[in-house]
């Protein structure tokens, strides 16, 4: 079955397609200093009309977040600083600086109607408190000199805050790092001891190999490239004479994630959607920036000017804005299904950090060096500190994060979906639930999902007791109720991989086994063959079949909105009934996008579900057991017990 090739034309809500705003941006190529200094300018100009009567706000939308809508605006105010001050360095301007200026000298002014206000602990402008810091320490001619010796002392005493209110033990405490450095370079009083424990204290983040965790038993997210690392890097650049051996760890450091994050990225500019704040967008890229503004050896300028702009490239074709121009809350469309508690409407321009090269005068030689693609990747590597199994595809520019799981969580929203899936795509994404309720609602892809019989109240893996990983196996123990463990172990592969739990339940079960979410909009090609089924569209070939224990093969339709890559989906899915006792269930997924591919036709699944996975694996089932051969020739054995 095929069915002629559409790619749809996904615009914002009532636009009827990409808002002709956005046209500039998007056919911005983006090769030169010139073109992203023209790409800020594109995205900052319609930001103009929305800042408030005293500047000190920029009024962009009125849906809600945790904090006031007062405070939001204030978050959107300082959010565009990320852009601006690199731009400053480098000899730019810009026509809003005489705004932002004045919404300095009227947010930090307790007697104006506009003023920022007095901060609590844990405070959401504490947040936003950084970008002043890195102001006063980059461009203090910009930010500083031009206030008069009354409004300098209004923005000392707000900032000043950040020294007696505590943050959140995580990235946070870089905040009052870069605060204090900026008070250290414009000559005002600065809290040198807490500006040491922070930076000490962040020491205890560090997992080795480059990586660190959000925070004691967080997550390596992308927390540690666009916020960890970024920040640690403006440190290194601004203080590396006052601090040279920091500096030096700062960058080293630096030196070796670079070398583990490069497989996240896809030839495409694409990178893996995982982990929380994904609404910050081209943010993904930032540390990159921030390699080449501190000038940290290793990669050719060329490969790290190539990374930053290609992923510029491939957001700017994604419709991310709406009608006028402006960011949107959702990764690539609009969406606040995915989005955290934290997300206001002008949270999405913490992005602008990847602008942060723009700090390079023109004369620098990272813009004379010509753009290079990524160099030659393993088609296998394992990244112990965030538990994950990298798989790149060359022949599709797939790139797959199979994902062993965590021992620790968090109460941020969709965790699960987040974190604990048991991959991550830079070609399919990854889905959020709408709800608990029923597979369509809980878009359980790359999950297997568990009820009660017949309750249709599912849950997920959350929080791990075990996870290991052996070469391109990985292996975790969970427990979605106390009387329920499952054992699963993945077999990480492209375009095939494996699926093995261990069930031992005390109750009456239904279980659902998803593959890849697959973009669609008109009708997908199916297969139907035994336990399996696939499905084809414009965006590629997701299928999934059963091994052992399930007893039927469906395609569900998830709700809209939930996958974070497109906004409808079919998502191929097991299903099973499990009664009390010890029970095996085994599958292969099969995804192969093809997004870019030439090809006039959707390809139909073809006859993939006749397939044997588990020879191109090397999983064999027995009787008594399942061995299994890694990557690395290490032979695993599971008793069938």
């Amino acid at each position: 079955m095929t069915n002629k090739k559409k790619t749809p034309v996904i615009g914002n809500p009532g636009t009827g397609g990409l808002a002709t705003a956005n046209l500039a941006i998007q056919s911005n190529p983006l090769k030169s200093r010139g073109d992203l200094l023209a790409a800020l300018d594109q995205l900052t100009e319609p930001l103009q009309q929305l800042y408030s009567r005293g500047g000190a706000r920029l009024e962009i939308g009125i849906t809600g977040a945790s904090y006031p809508a007062a405070t939001a605006g204030m978050e959107g105010f300082s959010r565009v600083l990320w852009g601006m001050i690199p731009l400053l360095a480098g000899g730019g301007g810009s026509r809003l600086w005489a705004t932002v200026l004045d919404g300095i000298r009227h947010g930090t002014d307790p007697a104006h109607e506009e003023y920022w206000g007095d901060v609590i602990d844990y405070d959401q402008r504490l947040v936003e408190m950084a970008a002043f810091g890195f102001a006063l320490a980059a461009v203090p001619e910009q930010i500083w000199s031009p206030l008069a010796p009354q409004e300098q002392e209004h923005l000392y005493n707000w900032l000043n805050q950040i020294n007696s209110h505590p943050c959140y033990d995580c990235n946070w405490l870089f905040f009052n790092v870069l605060v204090n450095v900026g008070f250290r370079t414009v000559g005002r009083p600065y809290d040198a001891v807490q500006l040491e424990r922070n930076l000490t204290r962040m020491d205890a983040f560090y997992l080795g190999e480059g990586w660190y965790s959000d925070g004691v038993n967080g997550h390596c997210d992308y927390y540690g490239p666009f916020a960890i690392h970024y920040y640690s890097l403006l440190y290194a650049k601004l203080m590396e004479r006052e601090d040279p051996e920091r500096s030096r760890l700062f960058k080293e450091r630096a030196r070796l994630f670079a070398a583990e994050f490069i497989g996240w990225f896809a030839p495409d500019g694409s990178v893996l959607p995982y982990g929380r704040s994904l609404a910050y967008r081209f943010a993904q890229s930032a540390f990159w920036s921030a390699l080449a503004y501190a000038e940290v050896e290793g990669f050719p300028a060329g490969v790290v000017k190539g990374i930053i702009l290609r992923n510029l490239r491939w957001w700017f074709r994604q419709p991310i804005f709406d009608a006028a121009g402006v960011l949107t809350i959702g990764y690539t469309y609009p969406n606040l299904v995915m989005a955290e508690n934290y997300n206001a409407p002008g949270s999405p321009y913490w992005a602008l950090k990847t602008f942060l090269p723009l700090a390079l005068g023109a004369e620098h030689p990272f813009w004379s060096e010509p753009e290079l693609q990524l160099p030659g990747l393993p088609a296998v590597s394992v990244q112990h500190p965030p538990h994950l199994v990298l798989v790149r595809e060359p022949a599709s520019g797939h790139v797959a994060a199979f994902n062993s799981g965590h021992l620790s969580t968090n109460e941020h929203t969709h965790t699960s979906a987040k974190y604990e899936k048991f991959v991550y795509s830079t070609g399919f994404g990854f889905s959020v639930p709408r709800s608990e309720w029923g597979l369509s609602q809980g878009a359980y892809d790359s999950m297997l999902a568990l009820s009660e019989r017949e309750d249709n109240l599912y849950r997920v893996r959350r929080r791990n007791l075990e996870s290991e990983i052996t070469d391109n196996v990985l292996r975790s123990v969970w427990k979605p109720w106390a009387d329920v463990e499952v054992r699963t172990w993945v077999i990480a592969g492209l375009p095939w991989h494996i699926r093995i739990h261990r069930l031992e339940t005390g109750r009456a079960l239904d279980a659902a086994e998803g593959g890849f979410a697959l973009g669609q909009e008109e009708e997908p090609a199916q297969q139907l063959s035994g336990i399996g089924t696939a499905a084809a569209t414009a965006w590629g070939t997701s299928g999934i079949k059963g091994l052992t224990g399930y007893s039927k093969a469906e395609l569900i339709r998830p709700n809209g909105n939930t996958n974070l890559l497109r906004p409808r989906t079919v998502l191929p899915t097991l299903t099973a009934t499990i009664e009390p006792g010890v029970h095996w269930l085994a599958s292969a997924v099969y995804g192969d996008p093809s997004a870019d591919s030439p090809a006039d036709e959707i390809r139909t699944p073809g006859p993939i579900l006749d397939q044997s996975p588990e020879d191109l694996l090397r999983v064999k089932f027995s009787g008594e057991r399942i061995s299994i051969t890694t990557t690395g020739g290490s032979e695993i054995i599971i008793p069938l017990q």
